[in-house]
């Protein structure tokens, strides 16, 4: 602001004592700030500074306006920095790093609606590998991290954790279909439709059956779990999905989601986090809130 830019100037003279070394730092010359002031003690009808030899000090005069000055001068940082935030929040490019889970159904609908709010984010949204998405924030090469069964939790700043049921997918004529919950024991009868290790749901599924003394031996493994869901049409094989990532639409596929009952202590869990330590770009800062509450009130 132009009217600030002259307190300024009386502030770097009280700050350096000196007009010299003042105009210097200030860019203009001498005799230029001596005039302005000069105006500023001809409006003020006072002195504000003391002029001796070795330099400029304020008089009460001048103490009383520079309490002022300084309090003008971080106000305006307040405004600034607030209207920084709200510039931020509004365009900035966030990087997200999540897992298969996440990213079919959850992730795409909140960005959508996200950038019908906010036009000027934009986003890149990176797939990894169990373990590798919360390592990819070491090195800022992503913003956030929205996993499930992280391996490196430690590196995570978590804003979000919450347990996410497990259910069994399968044709809508299966023999399991109409159950209300399934055992895991239920389920190693019929061939299984498995992800790769070292995915999230692998990990919790061979926890479970570990827990009873049961080994899965899958008919089928893959790390696309559209093509295992898909395997399991028309057929008695059982696939299995988070509820984060059921489709909501089962039915057209001629399918049917049945929970598998396991106790708290089996439930694998989502994270949704930043790096630990670092200060969040404006942008991926209020992009974190909103997947925090939706996290919340859609799993709590």
């Amino acid at each position: 602001m132009r009217h600030l830019q002259v307190l300024k100037y009386v502030e770097k003279i009280a700050r350096t004592g000196s007009l010299r070394s003042a105009a210097e730092e200030l860019g203009i010359t001498a005799s230029a700030l001596n005039r302005r002031i000069l105006g500023i003690e001809q409006e003020l009808g006072v002195q504000i500074f003391e002029r001796h030899p070795a330099g400029l000090r304020p008089n009460i005069a001048g103490e009383i306006l520079l309490k002022y000055i300084r309090d003008q001068i971080a106000d305006m940082d307040r405004v600034k920095s607030r209207i920084a935030d709200l510039s931020g929040m509004r365009a900035g490019h966030i990087n997200i790093a999540t897992t298969r889970e996440v990213v079919q159904y959850f992730l795409p609908d909140l960005i959508k609606h996200h950038l019908s709010e906010f036009p000027a984010v934009t986003f890149g949204v990176n797939l990894h590998e169990r373990g590798e998405a919360e390592s990819s924030l070491l090195d800022n090469t992503n913003d956030i991290a929205i996993v499930f069964e992280p391996i490196h939790l430690k590196e995570l700043q978590t804003v979000y954790a919450g347990t996410q049921q497990l259910f069994c997918i399968m044709s809508a004529s299966h023999p399991l279909a109409s159950k209300e919950s399934l055992k895991i024991y239920d389920c190693i009868d019929f061939p299984l439709l498995l992800p790769k290790h070292p995915e999230g749901i692998r990990q919790v599924l061979d926890v479970i059956a570990g827990k009873i003394g049961i080994t899965l031996e899958p008919a089928l493994e893959s790390n696309s779990l559209d093509l295992l869901r898909l395997m399991s049409q028309d057929s008695e094989a059982l696939s299995f999905s988070l509820a984060i990532n059921l489709r909501p639409d089962l039915e057209k596929d001629r399918l049917v989601s049945v929970p598998l009952d396991m106790s708290a202590n089996q439930a694998g869990v989502l994270v949704a986090g930043y790096l630990r330590g670092r200060t969040l770009p404006v942008a991926a800062a209020r992009f974190l809130e909103t997947v925090n509450k939706n996290l919340s009130l859609s799993f709590s």
